[in-house]
């Protein structure tokens, strides 16, 4: 892993996982915008994945200028794809994993908002991660016209088939707007730990 100097920070942090596609429903880019700036109002800074282009971008550029503190990650080999938004701080790294791990570690709760397969992939991580005991925060899906829906379906469907364990349920939480996201995440102190099953 290369070494990275990172600011401190001493409020909390959530990090963001969401799209970069540009042609996603204005909504959403909207949604993008409302999150970063309730973040910045908050006072909780945003941790995100380092891009300027589609949700990710707009959601830093209005943390940013709501006066919010923003930290972004991006690997190397994306700076020319997702376009580095070099008006916050931003640390490039060497790979996938390293870009996760910093935001994991440095980010007190997980906002999922629509993305594609790389959000998908983030979302089930943290997932897998809070089933196994690694950390303890709070996963929401900021479930914006619904788009999560079928995920969840799909880990309701693993619970009832016995896949997971009924705790598996307290893993996530599922928030229709921007402002219930906000409200969760604030709520992160709060946020029990899994009560494991009996395998």
């Amino acid at each position: 892993m290369s070494s990275v100097t990172i600011q401190p920070f001493e409020g909390r942090s959530v990090c963001l996982f969401c799209g970069s596609s540009e042609t996603v429903s204005p909504d959403y880019i909207q949604a993008a915008k409302d999150f970063g700036r309730q973040t910045a109002e908050a006072g909780w800074r945003l941790v995100y994945g380092g891009g300027g282009v589609g949700l990710m971008g707009a959601s830093a550029r209005a943390a940013h200028e709501a006066g919010g503190r923003v930290l972004g990650v991006m690997p190397g080999f994306l700076r020319s794809r997702e376009r580095l938004f070099d008006d916050v701080e931003t640390v490039v790294v060497t790979s996938m994993h390293e870009r996760k791990t910093i935001m994991y570690d440095q980010s007190d709760a997980f906002v999922v908002a629509p993305g594609g397969v790389g959000t998908l992939e983030e979302a089930i991580e943290v997932l897998s991660w809070k089933r196994l005991d690694l950390h303890g925060k709070p996963v929401i899906f900021l479930n914006l016209n619904g788009f999560w829906d079928s995920l969840v379906a799909v880990l309701e469907h693993s619970i009832a088939e016995r896949m997971s364990p009924e705790s598996f349920r307290q893993a996530w939480s599922v928030c229709e707007t921007v402002e219930e996201a906000i409200a969760a995440m604030q709520q992160s102190d709060s946020v029990p730990r899994l009560q494991h099953d009996l395998r």
